[in-house]
């Protein structure tokens, strides 16, 4: 999860200033976390107390406005309707990283998933995507290698993850849909040579930046291993609050940063 939470700070100052090269500093000084850090984090409070996806991704959104929140997705946040917004956007996919670490079997992924994105995003192409997103990690933590990885997700999903980050870059440009975003950042990830080397694929694309490198860098967390002095970095960027929460998830879900120390300039 704060594989994910790190991917968003990184890109963060991107979105709306694209590049597109792999040669930029990991963590500048206008860095921050964006929504899909409040939405993450949200998903992962309502697993820990067990409680309804809507009201606690109500009650985040409410409790840490101006994070960037898509326009849609705020009028839903600001309402009480018990139905999803008809969305089929990557709103959903960025923020479901927490249900790979929780669920006991495939069902219980497929089904959080699923649940955890139709509270606000409930078309089929989004509910799909959080779907793979989240299988794409517990698979991973249970051993899968990634080139079975990737034939699964494609042909479970019908997901094109045949194209390389080389063949992506030229012509990527926005796409902030579910569907479209999912498999951009899983290439990201597959194609990285460790966590970081991910995360500057999926920001050197261009495009919605922030939710790509969160997405990608959810999948490169368990791929690889999250580098301790990212992991610090990223920390470094929440409130006491944000951090405690972090901290009794990986706890309690057995989750640690990993992987070989990185620098993080």
């Amino acid at each position: 999860m704060l594989g994910a939470i790190a991917g968003d700070i990184i890109g963060s100052i991107y979105e709306r200033d694209n590049i597109k090269t792999k040669a930029f500093p990991l963590f500048q000084d206008h860095c921050s976390y964006t929504d899909d850090t409040v939405c993450t984090l949200a998903v992962a409070h309502a697993l820990l107390e067990e409680k309804e996806f809507a009201a606690t991704l109500r009650d985040f959104a409410r409790r840490y406005p101006g994070r960037g929140y898509g326009a849609r997705f705020l009028d839903w946040a600001r309402s009480d309707s018990p139905r999803g917004n008809g969305s089929w956007g990557n709103g959903a996919v960025m923020r479901v990283s927490p249900v790979g670490y929780v669920a006991r079997n495939e069902d219980e992924v497929l089904d959080l998933a699923a649940r955890s994105a139709a509270a606000s995003h409930d078309h089929p192409d989004a509910v799909a995507a959080a779907q793979a997103a989240a299988l794409t990690i517990w698979l991973t933590r249970n051993g899968m290698a990634p080139g079975a990885l990737r034939a699964e997700i494609a042909g479970r999903f019908g997901y094109n993850l045949s194209l390389s980050v080389d063949q992506i870059r030229p012509s990527h440009d926005y796409d902030f849909s579910a569907r479209g975003t999912l498999p951009v950042a899983l290439i990201c990830a597959l194609e990285g040579r460790d966590y970081e080397d991910a995360v500057r694929n999926a920001i050197s694309l261009g495009g919605d930046s922030d939710t790509l490198a969160c997405i990608a860098g959810s999948f490169a967390e368990v791929l690889y291993g999250l580098p301790e002095q990212i992991a610090q970095k990223a920390l470094e960027h929440l409130d006491d609050e944000q951090r405690a929460l972090v901290a009794r998830f990986s706890a309690k879900h057995q989750v640690s940063s990993g992987g070989r120390p990185e620098s993080a300039g």
